[in-house]
């Protein structure tokens, strides 16, 4: 017979690879609260790359995509791996949806107040907009990789040469205007865990202060990103809006182990919907006291029975 994964003598036999990469070894440093809480509770728990070729990913009862931000460059490699981990979250048909922001024509599509974006392919020919301010970035990219701000028409020579240069490189690119807003109220980062029943809840909220600055210097290391970043409680409006976006995952939300929906107030003052993030957030557990157990008793409750 199966032994329930709260069996103590289940979880001491049990393991959960935390998926990283090469940046950060050892894990990105928000999850390392939820590394321990999870040994707390009697599981052991590996840092584990995602394109390690010595990975047993068969030996583990789960695995918990975390850091693996050297993946924009591999995306079409990581999207096969997700796909023959046998137990992953979050699951791989989310992480292949997810990993390009092409989903979200998707969620507009459905009708929610996503931020207005234009996409460019390789070999369009893309006349940068009259005026205002511009948002630049690929499609495929984590954190703000290769991501400019351009003033129009000022900019404009940087801005298309931002265009062609990703798309030389074979990338798609995106075009949102700037969202103004941001650099007062800033951004809201609503994080949803599973509550005790197992379907995904709002968990705690973060401000993220204004982070470009400027077009796309062209340099980028997620290990020396710099986020303004503090607790904050979600409005009503703010915690609706990333309800409705949650109900329009592919498959069901409730499938989910994490999910960050990124909102900043658009001209009317209402929520709009920057990214949805359900590959590989940084969930901030940090600044928010007793997330990192909260998520950690939601692994602990996924866990089975060792296979073989």
């Amino acid at each position: 017979m199966t032994r329930a994964p709260s069996d103590p003598a289940t979880r001491e036999q049990s393991r959960v690879a935390l998926v990283t990469s090469d940046l950060f070894p050892d894990l990105w440093l928000d999850d390392h609260p939820l590394r321990d809480a999870i040994r707390e509770r009697g599981v052991r728990v590996d840092a584990v790359r995602w394109d390690d070729p010595d990975a047993d990913w068969d030996a583990y009862d789960l695995a918990v995509i975390r850091s693996p931000w050297d993946y924009p460059a591999r995306r079409d490699e990581f999207v096969a791996w997700a796909h023959r981990v046998p137990r992953l979250a979050n699951p791989a048909d989310v992480i292949e949806w997810n990993t390009d922001k092409h989903y979200l024509r998707d969620l507009a599509a459905a009708g929610l107040p996503v931020t207005p974006t234009a996409f460019v392919t390789p070999g369009t020919r893309w006349t940068p907009p009259p005026a205002g301010e511009w948002v630049i970035k690929p499609t495929i990219s984590v954190n703000s990789q290769d991501t400019g701000r351009y003033r129009l028409p000022e900019q404009s020579d940087l801005a298309a040469a931002h265009v062609a240069r990703l798309a030389a490189a074979g990338r798609d690119t995106m075009i949102q205007p700037y969202l103004s807003a941001v650099d007062t109220a800033g951004e809201t980062a609503v994080l949803c865990l599973p509550d005790s029943d197992g379907r995904l809840a709002y968990s705690h909220g973060i401000r993220k202060g204004p982070l470009l600055t400027g077009p796309d210097s062209g340099e980028f290391d997620p290990r020396e990103t710099r986020e303004e970043i503090s607790a904050r409680t979600p409005t009503p409006a703010e915690l609706s809006t990333a309800a409705r976006v949650l109900a329009a995952v592919p498959g069901g939300a409730d499938r989910l182990l994490y999910a960050r929906v990124d909102l900043i107030p658009g001209p009317d003052g209402e929520p709009m919907l920057v990214e949805l993030e359900l590959a590989e957030p940084s969930l901030f557990l940090l600044h928010a006291p007793g997330s990192a157990e909260r998520l950690a008793d939601a692994v602990v409750a996924r866990l089975g029975s060792r296979r073989g």
